[in-house]
């Protein structure tokens, strides 16, 4: 029995050891990539977090979909480390580094210490993969860390006011993306069914749930409260509630699999051990009295963590990060499962779990050790992001603030918000993304007219015109009245001032003072136009 207490104490340091290597290479991985340029969501949470510390409120000059909790945080992200790229990816790297903390504790109180150690490092890998294109911080990022940290809660004895901390975490969570609603619901369901189990009464089990759904509906309704303050509720409706509907039902049911069978492909790429682990860990634990509640547990936590992620069934890598703190626990239980089985083993059988683990480990690390070791900021931005002019925004945006005044806006007419961030320029138009514009959905004529009534109205002195596909999204159905505005209203107003020509991946060729008339070869570009005097 000693020998067996020994050998297990033996395996936890281990594992603690490891995990505390695997985070600790997580962290210079992160600090590696500071520099990378923002993509778009990124711009967009940054630039209006920009305007909130302007004190202008959100969905004013920039609308979106998305529930105002992220702008918060990015603007709180910014006051602190300052309106940089570097600034917005320390912020992630301290978001990122909490909720592993977090996850070591979920782990630690659903098995023990190995299991909390494996989940940990599980997770701080998965989470910073290209895959998931973990290196941006998107809201997927800042949903999870309050409710990992609001389901810890759930797991400890349910005094009052930890049901009440446990529903304001979750709902702080759905103030950063709609999604996490169905956390909500997760917790809802599991603090219920937990008091009864309790042998609490129904109505003392519906009384303790009211509560939690309270604590849930209090970071929203303060939230609708100050919009309503400010003079935007309607705009903050429209955009999050009656457009969010529509955007929601664009992908038919019947394209589903079109969909989410190449994105779980990719997304799981080179880290597929740690998923296999997770899964086969999960069956066999399920047959073991001692770990089947915790696995029921987060079974059910990853079932709401796919539902979470599947809204409109648009699948995109980074909603996979939702997924990621189940499938780290469950391998994180399947580890400490198998290294107990084998606790009474010889010396070597003993660590046989750990080294399935770290060549687990190792095999993402060593696929994608170009874009974790070797690739500039730059370039690692390419690598996830080869046709997007992400890297360009920059130079363009430090030419359009060079030339214009801090009174001066400018629009973009293309779906590139991180060049407003960039330029620390307001925005013509609240349009900072013309994909809606495009879509087959019944408001696209309506926006189209608006923005351009917007643009009109407010005459920027410089206007950004994004020729290229991927900042559009143009379909065969498509409303061109965009289009067919934007060429004579530039043909009268504006004249050619800089000339971006994105030639291949790594290669784009810059004009500023003399553009050409013509080129070698044309790719994607972008054409910056100043207002005639």
């Amino acid at each position: 029995m000693k020998n067996n207490l020994a050998s297990k104490g033996i395996t936890k340091r281990v594992a603690l050891i490891l995990s505390l290597l695997v985070i600790g290479l997580v962290i210079l991985i992160r600090v590696r990539l500071l520099a990378v340029p923002l993509e778009r969501d990124e711009g967009e949470y940054a630039y209006a977090g920009q305007l909130m510390l302007d004190g202008i409120p959100p969905y004013k000059l920039a609308y979106s979909m998305k529930f105002s909790g992220i702008y918060a945080a990015y603007a709180l992200i910014m006051a602190v480390f300052g309106q940089t790229i570097t600034g917005i990816h320390l912020g992630l790297l301290l978001v990122n580094s909490a909720t592993v903390a977090v996850i070591f504790l979920l782990g630690r109180r659903l098995t023990d210490e190995i299991g909390g150690s494996v989940a940990a490092a599980s997770y701080a890998l998965l989470s910073v993969s290209p895959s998931v294109l973990g290196s941006a911080a998107h809201a997927t990022h800042f949903v999870m860390l309050p409710v990992l940290a609001g389901t810890f809660l759930l797991l400890e004895p349910h005094p009052m006011k930890r049901v009440l901390a446990s529903g304001a975490l979750f709902g702080i969570g759905l103030l950063m993306k709609q999604p996490a609603c169905l956390f909500v619901l997760f917790g809802a369901i599991y603090l219920f069914i937990r008091h009864l189990g309790a042998g609490l009464g129904m109505k003392q089990a519906a009384l303790r749930n009211l509560l939690f759904i309270t604590g849930a509906i209090v970071p929203l309704t303060i939230a609708c409260l100050l919009l309503w303050h400010a003079g935007v509720f309607n705009k903050f409706w429209f955009w999050t509630i009656d457009y969010a509907r529509e955007y929601g039902t664009i992908v038919p049911a019947g394209q589903l699999s079109h969909f989410f069978v190449p994105n779980v492909q990719e997304v799981i790429g080179p880290g597929w051990i740690l998923w296999i682990v997770a899964g086969v860990g999960a069956l066999a634990a399920l047959w073991d009295g001692r770990t089947r509640a915790s696995i029921i547990f987060l079974l059910a936590f990853l079932f709401f963590s796919v539902l979470a992620l599947s809204p409109g069934f648009y699948f995109r890598y980074h909603y996979f990060i939702f997924v990621l703190p189940a499938v780290s626990l469950l391998a994180g239980v399947a580890i400490s499962k198998w290294s107990d089985v084998l606790s009474n083993r010889m010396i070597a059988a003993r660590f046989i779990p750990l080294l399935l683990f770290s060549a687990a480990l190792a095999l993402p690390i060593f696929k994608e050790k170009r874009f974790f070791f070797e690739a500039s900021p730059v370039e690692a931005c390419q690598i996830v992001y080869p046709q997007a002019p992400f890297a360009e925004s920059v130079r363009i945006a430090e030419y359009v603030r060079d030339h214009t005044s801090s009174q001066d806006v400018i629009a973009v007419l293309g779906s590139e918000p991180q060049i407003y961030f960039y330029a620390q320029r307001h925005s013509a138009t609240g349009y900072i993304y013309t994909y809606p514009l495009m879509e087959p959905q019944k408001y696209a004529r309506q926006m189209q007219e608006e923005m351009i009534r917007e643009i009109e109205g407010a005459r920027p002195k410089y206007l950004i015109s994004v020729i290229m596909n991927d900042s559009w999204l143009r379909r065969p159905h498509s409303d061109g009245l965009i289009f067919t505005w934007a060429n004579e209203y530039t043909a009268k107003n504006y004249a050619v001032a800089g000339f971006v020509n994105m030639v291949a991946s790594g290669r784009t060729d810059y004009y500023f003072a003399n553009i050409p008339q013509s080129v070698p070869q044309l790719g994607n570009y972008i054409l910056i136009y100043e207002r005639k005097s």
